[in-house]
C-alpha cells in the first residue's frame, strides 16, 4: 500500500563551463524528486530533469499526480499501468497545459519513474531485471499505445517482444562485459581549446570509443576550428558526434552541417529546433549520408512517431526523464525497434536510471547495444553513482533504478 508521497527541489550548480552548450551557458542541473513510500518502509525515487529556474513548478504538479497514488496498491496499479499513464496524462485541466509536454508531462515522468523504482524494490531486483522479468504481455500493460494505432498496435507490440525473448539468450553477455559508453563531458561548449584536447586525451585513456562535441559558435568557423582538433586528437578511428542544442535555423544547418562533414560526425545532434520535423526531414535529405540525433527536447511518443515517419532520424535519444518517464521511454523504444532506428538516450538522469533501460532495450527488444551517453558531474549525490570501466557502464545489482539520492533532506522544497 502507498502511504505517502514527497517531493523534492534538488538543484546542482554547475563549475568551470561544465554542462555547457550553445543555449546554455549557465545550467544549473536540477531534479524534481519523487519519492513514493509504502507501508512496508520501501521508497521509490523517481527523477525529472530540468536546468534551474521553474523546476518549482514541475515539484507541485507531480505532488498532484502522486497523490492520486496515496491508499492505492502498487502492485495492482503496475499491472495496468499503462491505463493509470494515460488517465494522468489526459487529466482535464492539466491536459490543457501540454498536453503531453512540459511541465505536468516532466511532473508524470518523476511519479512514474517513482513507481517503476518501488516496484523493482519491492521485488528486491534490479530494474533492468524486473523488466525482463516480465511477459510480452504483463509488459505492454505498463503501456500507454494511444495515438499510435496505425503503426503499433497492442498485438504488434507482444508479438514484438515474444519474438525478442526467443533470442534473448544470445544477448544476455552484456551483462558480464558492461554496456559501451561514450563521453560527453569532454567537448562542453565554453571549454577552451586547451581544455578539449586535453580532455580528449583523457577520455581516450578511460577506455572511451567515441565522444560529444558541442558546437553552435556565433562563428562557424569556431564550430569547425575545435571540431577539427577532437578529430586530430582521437584518429579516425573514435566515433565523434557533434551537438548543436537547438542553434541554427535550417539553412544555417544545411551550411555547418556540410562543412562538419569534413570531420565525419558519427552524428549532428539537435540540429534545429525539436519540434520542426519537416525541417529535420530536409536537412536530413540535404546532409546525407551524415545522420540526425534528435530526442532530447522531444517531449512525447507522437512527435518521435512523426520523427520515425518521416524517415529523418538516424538516431533516436529519447530521455526517461524528459517524456513521461519510463513507460513512455520504452513504448518509444518499441517504435524505434520497428522502423529500424537505433535508440541512444539522452541521460539528463546522469545514465543512473537509463543504464537499466538500455540493458532492457538490447536484451528484451533486440536493440543494438551501440553505446550510452556518460556525464559524470552529479555522481557524488547518488546513493549507487554509475560505475564505468575501460568505457563500459558496469550492470547494476542493487534493487530498484539507482536514482536514489545522497542526503535528499538536505535539498531545497
Amino acid at each position: 500500500m502507498i502511504k505517502n508521497i514527497i517531493v523534492k527541489d534538488a538543484r546542482f550548480p554547475l563549475k568551470g563551463g561544465a554542462g555547457s552548450d550553445a543555449v546554455h551557458q549557465n545550467p544549473i542541473y536540477s531534479y524534481t524528486v519523487a519519492c513514493l513510500y509504502d507501508d512496508k518502509g520501501n521508497c521509490g525515487t523517481g527523477l525529472a530533469f530540468t536546468l534551474g529556474a521553474g523546476n518549482e513548478l514541475v515539484c507541485a504538479a507531480a505532488r498532484f499526480y502522486g497523490e492520486k497514488l496515496i491508499g492505492k496498491d502498487l502492485t495492482e496499479i503496475m499491472a495496468s499501468f499503462g491505463d493509470w499513464f494515460r488517465q494522468r496524462s489526459d487529466e482535464q485541466q492539466f491536459r490543457w497545459l501540454g498536453p503531453h509536454k512540459g511541465v505536468v508531462h516532466l511532473a508524470l515522468a518523476a511519479v512514474t519513474n517513482a513507481c517503476y523504482d518501488l516496484w523493482a524494490k519491492q521485488q528486491q531486483v534490479p530494474l533492468w531485471k524486473l523488466l525482463l522479468n516480465l511477459s510480452p504481455e504483463q509488459l505492454v500493460n505498463t503501456l500507454d499505445l494511444s495515438y499510435l494505432e496505425e503503426v503499433l498496435s497492442r498485438k504488434e507490440a507482444i508479438d514484438m517482444l515474444a519474438e525478442a525473448s526467443d533470442s534473448r539468450n544470445t544477448r544476455e553477455q552484456i551483462l558480464q562485459n558492461g554496456y559501451p559508453a561514450y563521453d560527453t563531458s569532454a567537448g562542453w561548449f565554453n571549454y577552451p581549446d586547451e581544455q578539449l584536447e586535453a580532455n580528449c586525451k583523457q577520455a581516450l585513456e578511460k577506455g572511451f570509443r567515441a565522444l560529444k562535441l558541442k558546437v553552435g559558435s556565433r562563428n562557424p568557423d569556431t564550430d569547425i576550428r575545435r571540431a577539427n582538433i577532437v578529430r586530430n586528437v582521437v584518429g579516425p578511428d573514435i566515433k565523434v558526434m557533434v551537438d548543436a542544442n537547438q542553434q541554427w535555423n535550417l539553412p544555417q544547418a544545411i551550411s555547418i552541417g556540410k562543412r562538419l562533414a569534413d570531420i565525419n560526425p558519427y552524428w549532428i545532434e539537435e540540429p534545429t529546433h525539436p519540434d520542426d520535423v519537416l525541417s529535420h526531414k530536409i536537412l536530413a535529405d540535404a546532409l546525407a549520408p551524415l545522420k540526425l540525433a534528435v530526442g532530447e527536447h522531444v517531449p512525447n511518443k507522437v512527435i518521435f512517431k512523426n520523427y520515425l515517419q518521416t524517415g529523418c532520424a538516424g538516431f533516436i535519444q529519447v530521455d526517461a526523464v524528459r517524456v513521461g518517464g519510463v513507460s513512455e521511454f520504452i513504448t518509444v523504444s518499441l517504435l524505434c525497434k520497428k522502423f529500424g532506428v537505433p535508440v541512444v538516450p539522452h541521460v539528463g538522469d546522469m545514465g543512473q536510471l537509463h543504464q537499466h533501460l538500455v540493458l532492457f532495450n538490447h536484451i528484451g527488444m533486440g536493440h543494438e547495444a551501440l553505446f550510452l551517453e556518460h556525464i559524470p558531474h552529479l555522481r557524488e549525490y547518488f546513493v549507487n553513482p554509475a560505475s564505468i570501466v575501460d568505457g563500459h557502464y558496469q550492470t547494476p545489482q542493487e534493487p530498484g533504478s539507482s536514482c536514489d539520492l545522497l542526503s535528499i533532506n538536505s535539498f531545497a522544497g
